[in-house]
């Protein structure tokens, strides 16, 4: 059985066309796509962002991680023959005939500066820093913005109720791409609203931990220093008979709390 390939390998497998170049008769399909305007015919197995290397374009910014975790590569294209603008991520979504694409030089940044460690935990603590939520007009333009189908419009909603739960919830997967903000009839800079909602529920929206306060004084003691050291000292197969142990320790520790 072959070897499973972690995540780097499976991404340097997927540029390999971008890397070491592509032999044309080896392509069975391909695609003609336009950036900026300009046509090209690609391999139509190609993500959009090898899809622009694959014509020449190199990324110097907005490519990031290149596995769909960092959000640096929003693009907005549009299919021949419709209106209708798409969004997705540049390294997540593959190349289609008549596809127009136009990378985005970047997305609105700006937000406030707020301290977490002074802000009252106020509902009206948004509006203080965010009042363009109060601009929404329920479109729903965000949520279908969304490469992560987070549900973008009820997020500002809850934020302007001033429900920190609500807003961490339904923002916890952001990425931050910032096509929300870009497609925003109302200028909101969504992304931007659920930080500092989720920071600020973070820090003050749970009663403290006394045995984890307990383990992070243990900690900055020195206490763990040798069992760290023992941990980074295990090679590969005692690294994962310990995990299996430390799994089976917590499951029935669990089993025995819920009784």
């Amino acid at each position: 059985m072959a070897k499973e390939k972690n995540i780097m390998e499976k991404i340097a497998h997927a540029n390999q066309s971008v890397t070491k170049g592509i032999d044309p008769k080896d392509v069975k399909h391909w695609a003609k796509i336009y950036i900026m305007g300009k046509v090209y015919e690609v391999p139509a197995d190609l993500t959009i962002m090898q899809a622009m290397e694959y014509a020449g374009y190199r990324f110097i910014h907005s490519c990031g991680c290149r596995a769909g975790f960092c959000g640096a590569c929003s693009t907005i294209y549009r299919m021949k023959g419709e209106y209708k603008l798409q969004t997705a991520m540049a390294c997540q979504t593959r190349v289609e005939c008549g596809m127009y694409l136009v990378q985005l030089p970047f997305s609105p940044a700006e937000k406030p500066i707020y301290s977490v460690t002074k802000e009252p935990y106020e509902g009206n603590s948004f509006l203080k820093y965010f009042p363009e939520i109060a601009r929404c007009v329920s479109c729903n333009t965000c949520t279908k913005a969304c490469p992560q189908d987070l549900e973008v419009m009820d997020y500002v909603q809850a934020a302007l109720r001033g429900d920190f739960q609500r807003v961490a919830e339904l923002s916890f997967d952001c990425i931050q791409c910032g096509m929300c903000a870009l497609r925003c009839p109302a200028e909101i800079v969504q992304y931007n609203v659920s930080q500092f909602g989720r920071v600020m529920y973070g820090r003050n929206g749970f009663p403290e931990n006394k045995a984890l306060k307990k383990v992070v004084k243990a900690t900055e003691k020195g206490e763990y220093k040798k069992d760290f050291k023992n941990l980074l000292g295990l090679n590969m197969k005692q690294s994962k008979e310990a995990y299996k142990k430390q799994q089976a320790t917590k499951a029935k520790f669990l089993k025995g709390g819920k009784k």
